[in-house]
């Protein structure tokens, strides 16, 4: 069998060999006598359009010139690489050398060589400071910057401030287009040249120039001169990052065709020109085969620039759409031609080939043959194989994605346990350093600070105990302490426990039991815990006037303890996952829920009981801990305490919302946050200076807003139901609350949650544990902004330009509707009012907030700037005016028109 296959081998190189001589010699005689020529081509880059579309530029040139080779190489901006490409390509003799100089003083010993070598050299696009070349292809950089200038100028009516950018002080465009734009500016008084920022920028350096710039300076910027389209575009899009994209003028350099470039950002207006900077592809070629060919040439060859603007970029992209269209034409037809061309050789040739490759597929038949009847056996063997490695696969990425889900669930749980430790941290944090800063103590209030520092640390004390108690319960070095309770007693001084929280949130808490007394073998501290995390839970999901119902039953074998309420209730994927340890399905609900009931479950089981949920959206959770009856073991020591607790856990006494009305403030502030703690301790450290309305939730909150029209809103991030982002975006989509500062706590500190917060609306973002006089210097400058921006637009009634897009729409809004009941004599604020649907107070405190003017004083100005519009713009009489404008009476249309401009109407019109 082998010695068969090295006889076909045999055979089947020497069909092969005779093919391949045949076809050779067959190619050689249809070859053309016409001279050939090889082109060299050394670009300094290759990562923008404008260089590529240079390089498109010359290949559609070279399509008319088939005799010519052409070998491109890209020194990717980098000197040393192009001084090499250069003379490799001496080194080939290639008979041209198109280059384009990256920097030309660094290069150009480079081009001398090539040129004494005898070669000749066409530069593009980059000047050399020599004139050891055969031709040059390119703009005038000078004339591109001093075009650049004359248009400044005009843009600016000669009065403004410039900043100009570039990308290479080494290299000659920007060296030409600095000197022609700096002398034209130069020239004018009115044009002041702020600074000229130009290195070897990599693309994040200089962007974090300009925007250090416009951050410190940009109000004062008027026009930006960029060295090219693609930087101008990035030039615009941070503009457009501080709000300056309408102020700051840009100006950039190439005028390309295509999506961001400078045709279509000067359409789109996001640049106001763009300097033509041609690539001169097509020039280079055709200056490159009048050369080789021994014809009469150029050796400067300067191609046409000019400006482009929002005037003349329709005609230029009509322009160069037909060219396009008409290169297309030239290819397609080209093609064809060449197709056809294709399709003769192939044709003469098949007959050639056609014997020889009949011959080949017959050997070949016989020799696959015997290769198909081997491949069999191999494939049999190879998919044995196939099926072993796939099943070992399968079980390596099975164990891979339950490593990479642990790897999740742990960095999700230390994160979860990191946002569960700052709400205590705030509490203890903030009231000491407010102890701190003081310089005297009343001793009952700093009693009180004390006591809520002191239970915030017994707080997380107890989340660090949690925590331990899971690693013990992970290692199998947890144990029961059983002791004989009287299991009814100790149920029913949990449940009584939240009285008091029960009382403050207005929820029906009940124990049901219908024993006196039960003894029962336990551990209480672990199944205090138990009952203590689940009633915990239930009264976070349960709304106020809520019911949380506590029932112990006992049968034969067992006891069940039933925790039910009326809550928000669960999904069925967070109740399959409800005691999952790094699982958390509400994202507005404090941790302790996943951590305390997973830890609760172990206890349970500790017991050999068992603990089941069920719940439903809406309606409500219900916990059933079922503990069957245990015996102490022999060697363990029981200690019966049937009337005494065991059980030694700090009590959590809610603070309830105070109520009472203080004393009077000039501000209101409306503070929302769900922690009653904290929101107490807010509460009592800024009623000193403001008054506060102090809610738990946002839908609560939303009520407040709307009642009292507050001038500042605080509020906690992660909240029940509606969270304070969603709060955020709701009072500043409504216009009647849209001009409220925001001030958003959160534990959540991350920048992404900043961002989402600052995309919100949000004024300012301050992370717990936060500094409370870091809040109150907020609170402070917040309003003192919002006052000083009211009394600067306090006198600006028709054009509100300064205000933010949602308060300008309003006034806008407000004005058309005074512009639409301007005639009726009886316009009053109640009417106006009803028409925007909100109520009289609402308007009032809307209009004030803005304007520092109420709505009659606001409705008489407008009626001023109407009336001397009127008086000046048109031939009416006094009287009809004054009945346009809703005035019963000329005269007293005159009477209040002199009160406003200390003018008759009549002066007026006439100075």
């Amino acid at each position: 069998m082998d010695n068969l296959r090295q006889t076909l081998h045999k055979i089947l190189l020497l069909l092969i060999g005779f093919v391949g001589v045949n076809g050779f010699f067959t190619s050689c005689s249809l070859k053309s006598n016409e001279k050939t020529f090889t082109i060299g081509m050394s670009q300094c880059g290759m990562d923008d359009r404008w260089r590529v579309e240079m390089i498109e530029g010359m290949n559609r040139e070279l399509s008319f010139y088939p005799e010519c080779k052409f070998i491109l190489k890209d020194a990717h901006w980098n000197n040393e690489t192009q001084i090499k490409q250069l003379e490799e390509l001496i080194e080939q003799k290639v008979d041209l050398i198109i280059v384009s100089p990256n920097e030309s003083i660094y290069v150009q010993t480079a081009i001398e060589k090539a040129y004494k070598a005898g070669i000749p050299v066409v530069v593009v696009d980059r000047r050399i400071f020599s004139d050891q070349f055969t031709a040059f292809v390119g703009a005038d950089n000078y004339l591109v910057g001093k075009n650049a200038g004359e248009y400044a100028n005009i843009l600016l009516n000669g009065k403004g401030n410039i900043l100009e950018i570039g990308f290479g002080p080494t290299t000659s465009p920007s060296i030409g287009r600095h000197s022609g734009f700096y002398d034209v500016v130069s020239k004018y008084a009115g044009l002041h040249y702020m600074e000229y920022l130009n290195k070897n920028w990599k693309a994040y350096e200089w962007e974090k120039q300009l925007r250090k710039r416009l951050q410190t300076n940009g109000s004062a910027i008027d026009l930006i001169f960029v060295h090219n389209d693609r930087s101008a575009n990035i030039c615009y899009n941070i503009c457009k990052e501080f709000g300056l994209e309408k102020k700051i003028k840009i100006i950039g350099v190439d005028g390309l065709l295509g999506k961001d470039l400078g045709l279509d950002l000067v359409q789109k207006k996001k640049i106001s020109a763009t300097i033509l900077y041609p690539t001169g592809g097509e020039e280079a070629i055709q200056i490159a085969v009048k050369i080789l060919k021994k014809q009469s040439f150029q050796k400067e060859n300067r191609l046409f620039t000019t400006v482009i603007n929002s005037q003349n970029v329709s005609m230029m992209l009509a322009q160069i759409q037909k060219l396009n269209e008409q290169q297309a034409d030239i290819e397609r037809q080209t093609q064809k031609m060449n197709e056809l061309n294709r399709i003769f050789s192939s044709q003469r040739n098949l007959l050639y080939f056609t014997s020889s490759l009949l011959l080949i597929v017959l050997i070949l038949g016989g020799f696959l043959w015997s290769l198909f009847r081997e491949k069999q056996k191999s494939n049999l063997v190879l998919a044995e194989q196939n099926h072993a490695i796939s099943q070992q696969k399968d079980e390596i990425e099975k164990i891979s994605q339950l490593a990479r889900q642990a790897t999740e669930d742990k960095l999700r749980f230390y994160s979860y346990i990191s946002h569960e430790f700052r709400t205590p941290l705030s509490l203890i944090l903030t009231p000491s350093e407010d102890l701190l800063q003081r310089k005297q103590f009343d001793v009952k209030e700093a009693r009180n600070i004390l006591q809520l520092i002191h239970k915030n640390a017994n707080r997380l004390l107890r989340l660090v105990d949690q925590l331990l108690e899971l690693r013990k319960l992970d290692a199998g070095k947890m144990e029961l302490e059983l002791h004989n309770h009287d299991i009814i007693a100790f149920v029913r001084d949990i449940v009584s426990d939240f009285s008091v929280k029960a009382k403050s949130q207005q929820i029906d808490l009940q124990f049901i039991c219908p024993f006196t007394t039960l003894p029962f073998w336990f551990d209480a501290e672990k199944l205090d815990k138990v009952l203590f995390n689940i009633i915990s839970n239930a009264f976070k999901y349960t709304p106020r006037g809520g019911m949380i119902h506590v029932t112990l039953l006992k049968n034969v074998e067992k006891i069940e303890i039933m925790i039910a309420d009326n809550g928000i209730g669960m999904s069925k994927v967070e109740k399959e996952r409800a005691f999952d340890l790094f699982y958390r399905g509400n994202q507005n609900i404090s941790l302790g829920t996943g951590l305390g009931l997973a830890l609760s479950r172990e206890f349970v089981n500790l017991h050999q009981g068992e603990i089941e949920l069920d719940s439903e959206p809406s309606k409500g959770t219900t916990f059933k801990v079922i503990l069957p009856l245990i015996k102490p073991q022999n060697n363990l020591e029981v200690i019966s305490q049937t009337a005494v607790k065991t059980r030694e856990i700090l009590e959590e006494v809610p603070s309830v919302l105070n109520t009472e009305k203080g004393p009077a403030h000039e501000n209101t502030i409306v503070l929302i946050e769900d922690n009653l703690e904290l929101n107490q301790f807010l509460k009592q450290k800024l009623e000193k200076n403001y008054n506060v309305a102090n809610v738990e939730n946002a839908e609560r909150g939303w009520e407040e807003i709307l009642s009292n029209m507050p001038d500042l809103i605080i509020s906690d991030v992660m909240l029940p139901k509606m969270d304070g982002f969603s709060l955020t975006q709701k009072i500043k989509s409504d216009f009647r609350t849209s001009h409220i500062p925001v001030i958003l706590l959160t534990a959540k500190g991350q920048t992404e949650s900043q961002i989402e917060g600052t995309k919100a609306g949000a004024d300012a973002y301050i992370s717990k544990p936060f500094n409370q006089q870091l809040l109150e210097e907020k609170i402070k400058g917040l309003l003192v902004n919002r006052d000083r921006m009211r009394r600067r637009f306090s006198g600006e009634i028709i054009n509100p330009s300064h205000l933010q897009k949602g308060e300008r729409k309003f006034l806008v809004e407000f004005e058309l509707l005074i512009e639409k009941n301007i005639q009726d004599s009886s316009l009053s604020v109640e009417k106006l009012s009803q028409e925007l649907g909100m109520s009289r107070v609402q308007l009032f405190r809307k209009i004030s907030a803005l304007t520092n003017k109420n709505v009659a004083d606001y409705i008489a100005d407008f009626k001023v700037l109407k009336a001397k519009a009127l008086l000046k713009e048109s031939n009416k009489s006094i009287a009809e005016i004054a009945y346009e404008l809703g005035f019963n009476n000329p005269s007293y249309f005159t009477t209040f028109f002199k009160q406003k401009t200390n003018q008759t109407p009549t002066d007026f019109r006439n100075n």
